[in-house]
């Protein structure tokens, strides 16, 4: 049996573990009951996450005297909508959910922030559980508290901070996802170490596109999620050192903005807006040209996209970039942030930047 680790997130408003491992949801039954008092488990499912799991899902709820209650969506941003919301808060309350009972989220990170604004919502807040099944929500979305959906002004504009009582991390979920999508979740554990923690980043380097064996990445999930729940503990409302988590982020929120329906997955703008992040910083003289070719071969070796160029979803112009990037949630003030680096695992928040002087660097990538 594979090793299980129990991360502690110490959130202000509420205090949680994270379980990581090939035997989490097993190792959550007595959890799972003690949260869903009524002797059922209301789900929000991704229906290709369920079918591929709803056996052993199920198995694992009656032996914790739990009768599973799905609701059905598909995955996607598509998901993340006003129509979906009021859709979703409809169904609980005609189950006459009460509010010691728990929401249960059960796909990846677009069914995860749905259900987590509803249940914030609902009666004034029920409880919330995560179970992620991709990567990237394992060691991203499902921790931390952001919940949230789209508007037509742009992703993640409505929403609220609202801790799970507990996430489910289970590698086993990990199982049915195709290549792309596991890599895609890899850009967040790169980005993990180069934000505040060398010592990370160098274990991936060491181990290169081998990392993405699943005997070989539940220990670095558990050490991407350790990385979060410690800047959780000390900004939860993303007030200040929260802020780094978004490395490439800005960046990555633009390209999706003006990718090709479908055609992109966050995680691989993430990794593209990784890399512009670091070569951005060397271009101000900020850090080495060596640190943005060292975080591009890590991503690259995970067949992971670091060039705009290589974008899916393109082509991306270096004009429309910027404009997009000064619509991003985090700016502050006049001009774009972004969290730029000093270093690998030196990140930190840049505010100000003119959109000609990001467009002047693009224009040198595309």
């Amino acid at each position: 049996m594979s090793e299980l680790f129990r991360i502690p997130v110490e959130a202000a408003s509420r205090a949680y573990e994270v379980l990581v491992g090939a035997n989490a949801l097993e190792a959550a039954s007595t959890q799972l009951a003690e949260l869903c008092p009524a002797g059922r488990a209301i789900i929000v499912a991704d229906r290709a996450a369920l079918e591929a799991h709803r056996a052993r899902l199920e198995n694992v709820l009656a032996g914790a005297g739990l009768a599973a209650d799905f609701i059905l969506l598909d995955g996607g941003e598509g998901v993340k909508s006003w129509d979906a919301l009021r859709e979703l808060v409809e169904a609980l309350l005609d189950r006459q959910m009460a509010r010691n009972e728990s929401l249960i989220a059960f796909g990846g990170g677009t069914v995860g922030d749905l259900a987590g604004f509803a249940a914030s919502i609902m009666k004034r807040g029920c409880g919330f559980i995560q179970m992620p099944t991709t990567l990237l929500a394992q060691v991203d979305s499902s921790v931390g508290g952001k919940t949230g959906i789209n508007t037509s002004h742009g992703k993640n504009l409505v929403g609220s901070f609202y801790q799970p009582d507990l996430v489910v991390a289970d590698s086993g979920f990990l199982e049915s996802l195709p290549r792309r999508e596991l890599a895609a979740g890899y850009a967040e554990i790169v980005k993990a170490g180069l934000i505040a923690d060398k010592p990370l980043f160098e274990r991936l380097e060491a181990v290169g596109g081998e990392a993405l064996a699943l005997e070989r990445l539940v220990p670095f999930i558990a050490d991407a999620v350790r990385f979060k729940a410690r800047i959780v503990a000390e900004d939860e409302r993303e007030g200040g050192v929260r802020a780094l988590l978004n490395l490439g982020h800005t960046f990555a929120h633009a390209f999706e903005a003006e990718a090709k329906k479908g055609a992109l997955i966050h995680g691989e703008a993430v990794s593209c807006g990784i890399v512009m992040a670091l070569k951005f910083s060397a271009s101000l003289g900020l850090c080495g040209p060596d640190d943005a070719r060292r975080a591009a071969a890590v991503l690259g070796g995970a067949g992971l996209p670091v060039s705009i160029l290589d974008l899916p979803g393109g082509p991306y112009g270096a004009s429309a970039l910027p404009a997009r990037m000064g619509q991003d949630k985090k700016n502050a003030g006049s001009g774009i942030t972004l969290i730029l680096a000093r270093a690998i695992g030196e990140a930190f928040i840049s505010t100000g930047h003119e959109p000609a002087q990001i467009e002047a660097f693009l224009t040198g990538e595309v």
